[in-house]
């Protein structure tokens, strides 16, 4: 199992943490986690787009003049989608933009990225985050102890998980979450991700 360094809020090495293999010594799998993506952008698509079909359009329900005898072509409806004002040909409708993946393809997307984060030496854990307000200048000065000038990813297990949301939401390029909310696709958007170790002990709790 390998072993990391483990850092305090400063920035300063507070000893060692061993990672569970079956969930940081993963392969990198780009198949699995490109599906991952696309499902979790597609499954937070609305689908709520509409366009009116003639049936739809109001008005047009009188012929506009007779059929035959007075040189013009027949038309049955002003609502037609030849005219300016008709309705659309082929528009869309609301529909759902939702796509399934196997739970275990799912977690493996996920294995896969934390695993590739801790190769590329992008990832971080911390013994703990204990704010005991929201400040955005404690996030500020957590991600300058370590030269996060990118783009962060701060995952809190901890019971003071809200304060940390809270005080990185006002950071450009920085996200914060508790352990449960989790995403391949954070994963794959954000270059540096923090973990606090409550929060890795939790997550290998589900994925080991």
């Amino acid at each position: 199992m390998p072993k990391v360094t483990l850092y305090n809020i400063a920035g300063e090495a507070a000893g060692e943490f061993e990672l569970n293999d079956s969930v940081f010594g993963v392969a990198y799998n780009e198949a699995v986690i490109h599906q991952a993506v696309v499902r979790q952008m597609s499954n937070e698509r609305l689908g709520t787009h509409a366009t009116k079909t003639r049936g739809l359009v109001r008005g047009g329900g009188k012929k506009p003049w007779k059929q035959k005898g007075t040189g013009r072509a027949r038309v049955g409806s002003i609502r037609s989608p030849l005219w300016v004002g008709g309705g659309t040909v082929f528009g869309p409708t609301p529909r759902s933009y939702a796509k399934a993946m196997p739970r275990k393809a799912r977690q493996l997307a996920v294995k896969s990225a934390l695993s590739e984060k801790l190769r590329a030496d992008e990832l971080v854990i911390l013994d703990q985050i204990e704010f005991d307000a929201p400040k955005t200048k404690q996030v500020v000065k957590m991600l300058d102890a370590f030269k996060a000038d990118g783009k962060a990813l701060i995952v809190d297990g901890g019971e003071k998980a809200a304060n940390t949301i809270l005080s990185a939401r006002n950071l450009p390029g920085v996200k914060a979450l508790t352990a449960d909310g989790i995403n391949i696709y954070d994963l794959v958007h954000y270059t540096k991700l923090f973990m606090t170790k409550s929060a890795v002990e939790k997550i290998e709790e589900v994925l080991a």
